[in-house]
């Protein structure tokens, strides 16, 4: 069959690319037109040629490092011309935006996929959905949006255009079902990911020396994987880190995000920087210091105790208060349904991480029960094998509906 898949971000890649794998493990025939990145463009190229956008799901003009002569197995648009974040980012972009919207209708009307499997990025991927729903295409949501913490108004959208839900906590599909919707959820797909590094992953005294980085006990900092996250959540990270100088501090670089970015914060800090070592860096950390979202599942899946900061524009903070509902904002607490890991927001970050780190690190009983609730995560969110049984699920619905 051929599928048109969309993930607009860094977690998305990996976990469509991942899926990617699945489906050619379950559908030998699998080809794929995609928007993603790096690692879905290494999956489209295990597999059988993607399907061709032909000159009109081409645009005309080169964006961002893709170009119209770009190789079968390359992205219509790599995610990097479309990660922004907060009202004020996407505003700015508005126009690049709708021209990478309108273009992707084209390349889905031309390559006639069986059908569009949708990955996160709920802003773009939700407008596709309503696009592809009206051409009579099968639309397949993996990674639903979060419109069970904000912007419930998407629940009609969801309701209207997605044939079939993909979710990935356990707590989403009571939600959903609520709602009318037809849901499957096969565990988390970070369980995959966390199971193949622990078999793999290298010791501490070669991460070490591989990243020149001394025996003091390291605390990892993950600052986002968006400019704009960086550059509102490093600084406060760094102010609380001059306060342990008995620990060696090492920022999680994002792939897609340039060096100086992260050069500009950090210069004569004496904090360290290791890219696209994130998983490698939280097994041998200490602690960590995380901006919310994905990454804060992952350090619970390795057994990094934690506190979670977010912080962003004052804008995008005083308009988000009208719409957000939910209670905790990091996905530990929220898989938990209580609070387990310390979350502050927007105002006095450092101060406060500070004071959590030292109880962190100090106090063995808070440790002890931050590491016991991890357990409990790894428990609800399901055996390795996601991805797979996830394919699964999707090429039996296709050939149950074609």
């Amino acid at each position: 069959m051929k599928y048109f898949v969309i993930a607009g971000e860094a977690s998305g890649d990996l976990h469509a690319s991942n899926l990617m794998h699945a489906l050619q493990r379950t559908d030998p025939a699998a080809a794929f037109t995609f928007i993603g990145g790096d690692l879905m463009t290494e999956a489209a190229g295990k597999g059988n040629s993607p399907v061709p956008a032909g000159s009109e799901g081409r645009p005309d003009v080169a964006v961002g490092d893709r170009t119209p002569e770009a190789s079968a197995n390359a992205p219509l648009f790599h995610y990097k011309e479309m990660n922004f974040m907060g009202f004020a980012a996407v505003l700015a972009n508005f126009w690049k935006l709708s021209s990478i919207l309108r273009h992707t209708k084209k390349a889905i009307r031309s390559a006639a996929p069986d059908a569009v499997i949708l990955v996160d990025y709920a802003g773009f991927n939700l407008r596709i959905a309503r696009y592809a729903h009206r051409k009579g295409i099968r639309v397949l949501y993996y990674i639903s949006p979060k419109v069970w913490a904000w912007r419930k108004s998407r629940v009609k959208a969801l309701k209207k255009y997605v044939d079939r839900l993909f979710v990935i906590f356990p707590f989403e599909v009571d939600f959903f079902r609520e709602q009318g919707m037809e849901v499957e959820y096969h565990g988390n797909p970070l369980m995959d990911v966390v199971h193949r590094f622990e078999k793999t992953g290298p010791s501490r005294e070669t991460f070490l020396e591989e990243h020149q980085l001394d025996d003091r006990p390291v605390i990892a900092l993950l600052a986002g994987s968006r400019r704009q996250e960086i550059n509102s959540c490093l600084p406060e990270m760094i102010k609380a880190a001059a306060a342990f100088p008995g620990y060696q501090f090492v920022v999680a670089g994002a792939p897609s995000v340039d060096h100086e970015l992260y050069a500009q914060h950090l210069e004569g800090t004496g904090i360290r920087l290791v890219f696209s070592q994130t998983y490698p860096l939280l097994s041998h950390a200490r602690a960590a210091v995380v901006t919310s979202g994905t990454a804060t599942l992952e350090t619970a899946l390795l057994g990094v105790p934690q506190v979670v900061i977010y912080k962003t524009g004052a804008l995008t903070y005083r308009i988000g208060k009208l719409f957000v509902t939910f209670r905790f904002f990091s996905l530990v607490n929220l898989v938990l349904g209580r609070e387990l890991v310390k979350e502050f927001l927007q105002t006095n970050l450092a101060g406060q991480v500070e004071n959590e780190l030292v109880k962190i690190l100090n106090d063995r009983g808070h440790q002890l029960m931050i590491t016991t609730g991890y357990t409990q995560i790894r428990e609800m969110l399901g055996k390795p094998g996601v991805a797979d049984r996830v394919a699964g699920g999707m090429t039996a619905l296709l050939k149950q509906e074609g």
